[in-house]
């Protein structure tokens, strides 16, 4: 299936010219990745891992047919993404692992599930119920040591599609200390009710907020530019969402 490249498209008032790619009938909508513990887009996105290709543009796109077993879902421009002879940076965890998911397009969902090495560890149902802009997820890894590549597949309810993310730990190893995670409220199904104008350079992030490409915001001291237009969320901060915003 073709790479879909969202980064450009919905751009309003900015110099950059949209890029816009048809998609092909029966395509799923709906967009996501796992962002915390980062997954390998996510790495890529961020700049931690080098020639990524495409991905560094639209990480929340790995999408194809359900009941694959691997990182890119089959799409030959994501392959790096199934590389695992490349220095892919690894997470300290424990036994249990949050896994947060940001959807930058929800879609009805059937469920989520978790592998390692082709084993299933857990699956979660969401009897076809639309998700929230953000999803958290508490695995065990079984008791599980060392270094692992874990997969997550999050299967749309309606469609033959699914979104696969691959997230490298390091579990145990004395003392570690798991990424830290924060449970956050849903939000509702509807659109915010309230905006703002855009910040000046350099102001605070802010949920409920219309930020344009170039955009520059700081958030837990560190300075990010906006690299897609939209509104915030709660749960959109930039260390959650690298196809939103660009760390500097």
């Amino acid at each position: 299936m073709s790479v879909k490249r969202k980064l450009a498209a919905v751009l309003a008032g900015t110099a950059v010219a949209p890029l816009i790619v048809i998609a092909s009938a029966g395509s799923a909508s709906a967009h996501g990745y796992i962002s915390s513990p980062p997954s390998r887009q996510a790495m890529c996105a961020q700049g931690r891992i080098s020639n990524c290709g495409p991905i560094v543009y639209e990480p929340q796109s790995v999408e194809g047919p359900k009941g694959q077993q691997n990182c890119h879902a089959g799409v030959a421009g994501f392959a790096p993404l199934n590389d695992d002879s490349r220095p892919w940076p690894t997470t300290s965890v424990g036994n249990n692992v949050t896994f947060n998911w940001t959807l930058t397009a929800r879609h009805a969902t059937s469920t989520w599930q978790y592998f390692i090495g082709g084993s299933k560890i857990a699956e979660f149902n969401d009897g076809g119920r639309q998700p929230a802009a953000t999803v958290t997820h508490n695995v065990s890894l079984g008791g599980r040591t060392g270094r692992i590549k874990l997969l997550a597949i999050w299967n749309v309810a309606d469609t033959a599609n699914a979104f696969y993310s691959c997230v490298d730990l390091q579990v145990g190893g004395g003392g570690t200390t798991p990424p830290t995670t924060t449970t956050t409220t849903p939000p509702t199904t509807s659109n915010p009710t309230t905006t703002t104008t855009q910040p000046p350079v350099g102001g605070t992030w802010a949920p409920n907020t219309a930020y344009s490409v170039g955009s520059q915001v700081t958030y837990g001291g560190v300075s990010y530019r906006c690299i897609q237009a939209h509104t915030s969320l709660v749960g959109w901060e930039p260390p959650n969402t690298a196809s939103l915003w660009q760390r500097l």
